[in-house]
């Protein structure tokens, strides 16, 4: 899979952007390849445009980190559903539930998952842990979706 990773944050860098670095890291562990991994501040039309670019390079899977709360900085869920042609709500619902077996602030999130043309966009919390928690489990359900979303036969 060709992977773009957008983490948004007001505060993080390269430097502290533990999230973004382990989602970067754990595709490529799995054998993927991290076209772009990039920070962006919490601004609407920056997260779409950035969105938007990613989908028109033939990536597969971009995963977004942070900005899903309820803050009134959090705006990725409203970038995103901006962008999408066709949402996937069943991703945002499994990464809720996984995230409820750790913390009742999973009720808190906002996450949106959906479709732009044959690209998956899934956004994920901002935290590390959180993240680590939850990409072991979301891996072969997004690997499948993929296959589907590009019509390769796969077995069900």
């Amino acid at each position: 899979m060709k992977i773009s990773i957008l983490t948004i944050s007001d505060t993080r860098n390269f430097d502290n952007d533990t999230s973004g670095l382990f989602i970067k890291d754990f595709f490529i562990s799995k054998k993927n390849k991290v076209i772009n991994y990039e920070i962006v501040i919490d601004e609407k039309n920056k997260i779409k445009n950035k969105l938007l670019n990613y989908t028109k390079e033939n990536i597969d899977l971009i995963l977004t980190t942070g900005g899903t709360g309820v803050a009134p900085r959090d705006v990725t869920p409203e970038a995103t559903s901006e962008v999408i042609e066709k949402k996937v709500p069943g991703i945002s619902e499994y990464i809720r539930y996984i995230s409820f077996q750790k913390t009742s602030h999973a009720c808190l999130s906002r996450n949106v998952s959906g479709i732009k043309n044959k690209t998956l966009i899934v956004n994920l919390p901002g935290s590390k842990k959180a993240v680590s928690e939850i990409l072991p489990l979301i891996y072969e359900p997004l690997v499948h979706a993929i296959d589907l979303i590009n019509n390769r036969s796969t077995f069900h």
